[in-house]
């Protein structure tokens, strides 16, 4: 979401160094180009010029200009004030010791459904209780959308009748929440195309019955800086709101409501949807998120997706037994971590580093896995069975080519022979391997011209 920002603002950071030193001038017309990059990005008009000024304020006139390198200082300052900007401190929902019931709220098709099964997945994976409460009788199949959800992630869902009253509602949870064992009640609510009487009625008296201790706003990030007055609204009509889940900021949205949520609402964002995805959602982290946009890289979050890895990297014991059966576990692993786009942007510099246009190919990996689960147990166990006719079946049996197959066969024995020279040398295992080294970073449907022979 943040590529287009980030890479005009790490462009003007590229003005300003090498320089043995910044003038005034140069720190004010630095800003006017930061100022029009925010206001590009779709942020607030009045966000905007806080920003740039407080930057201003930090760096022209105090002892960042003096610096050794006063480019280095200035970017600090910007970072400083983005990562404010985006809301300082990390803030999730508060626990209480006993019950705690929060209700997601928000328009029609800004993800609360889905934002309701993601939440209570990511808090059953933290050791808790969760329920949901399907409460959205408005839109035909919200109902069974959830309850396929909670099937899906092995969670329950207390559903709400056609016409039933909210004192109604309360009476039955309350009943069944005394017959089970649950710490965390997550209501999914109705929503509209937009806000009306009827829906802020509604979702007040509910509020009212319920008494929740988190009423989380569910924002879609695609439809930019429109979305904060309607933060606003739900927050003066409804009352309570306590924080909120930015959808969709794995778009191409250009992020102007994420950066101005906070200033503009006063509200903290509790978490970002970061894909369709069941597990697609993430804890909002305003430091980490401004470490992407300016280029810095997000190496926490790269490690926290990386640690999946480490269980496999102790099973796979002796190296010169790698086989094809590891190869696959290995895979699917690197799978969970996300695509080879989302991985790059976690790593400092790696953006700029690699060229615009390149293409990655992310189906590679899908099509690897699938030539390996035609080849039986013995094949992937001993690789050197695979002759000429193992391979044409297995091609046939998984929609590819033979050369697709002998394609894998060379990347294993490359990836075999370097991960032998990475455990020698105390580097990082096959896992490391794969995402580094086994898979091609350009699209691999570009075939090469075979020579002909005379």
């Amino acid at each position: 979401m943040f590529q287009s920002l980030g890479d005009r603002l790490q462009g003007v950071f590229d003005g300003l160094r090498g320089r043995g030193k910044l003038t005034e001038a140069d720190v004010t017309a630095a800003l006017r180009e930061i100022r029009v990059a925010l206001l590009e990005a779709d942020v607030n008009l009045e966000v905007a010029k806080a920003f740039t000024e407080r930057v201003q304020e930090k760096a022209v006139g105090s002892e960042a200009l003096m610096a050794l390198d006063p480019d280095k200082r200035v970017i600090g300052i910007v970072h400083e004030e983005l990562i404010e900007l985006l809301g300082g401190e990390q803030v999730l929902p508060t626990f209480n010791p006993d019950r705690n019931i929060w209700m997601l709220m928000g328009l029609q098709g800004a993800g609360k459904t889905t934002t309701a099964g993601k939440l209570a997945r990511y808090y059953k994976e933290q050791g808790r209780k969760p329920l949901l409460v399907a409460a959205d009788v408005q839109r035909p199949a919200a109902r069974e959308q959830l309850r396929v959800l909670g099937e899906q992630i092995g969670i329950p869902v207390f559903e709400v009748k056609d016409n039933e009253a909210a004192l109604q509602i309360k009476v039955r949870l309350d009943d069944y929440l005394l017959e089970n064992d649950f710490d965390l009640v997550i209501v999914d609510t109705a929503g509209r195309l937009q806000i009306d009487e009827d829906l802020m009625h509604e979702l007040s008296t509910l509020r009212e019955v319920l008494r929740p201790s988190e009423n989380i706003l569910v924002i879609d990030a695609m439809t930019g800086q429109q979305s904060l007055p309607v933060a606003r609204s739900f927050d003066e009509r409804v009352g309570g709101v306590t924080g909120l889940i930015m959808t969709k900021l794995d778009g191409d949205a250009r992020g102007g409501a994420a950066l101005s949520a906070k200033h503009v609402t006063g509200k903290p964002i509790y978490f970002a949807g970061m894909s369709e995805k069941i597990d697609g959602l993430e804890p909002f982290y305003p430091d980490r998120v401004a470490g992407r946009i300016l280029g810095m890289g997000d190496v926490l979050t790269l490690i926290e997706k990386a640690k999946m890895l480490e269980e496999d990297e102790e099973e796979l014991g002796d190296v010169k037994d790698f086989n094809l059966n590891d190869l696959l576990s290995q895979m699917r692993k690197i799978k969970r971590m996300g695509s080879f786009s989302d991985i790059i942007k976690l790593i400092p510099g790696a953006s700029r580093m690699i060229p615009a246009d390149a293409e990655i190919d992310e189906s590679q990996i899908a099509r690897f896995e699938a030539i390996m689960s035609s080849m039986t147990e013995a094949e992937r166990k001993k690789p050197a069975l695979l002759n000429a006719s193992r391979r044409k079946r297995i091609a046939a049996g998984s929609g590819t080519s033979v050369q697709q197959v002998n394609q894998l066969m060379k990347q294993y024995e490359q990836m075999k022979k370097m991960m032998k020279q990475m455990m020698g040398g105390g580097g990082g295992g096959a896992a490391a391997a794969g995402a580094g080294g086994g898979f091609p970073k350009r699209s691999a449907t570009k075939k090469k011209k075979k020579k002909r022979r005379k």
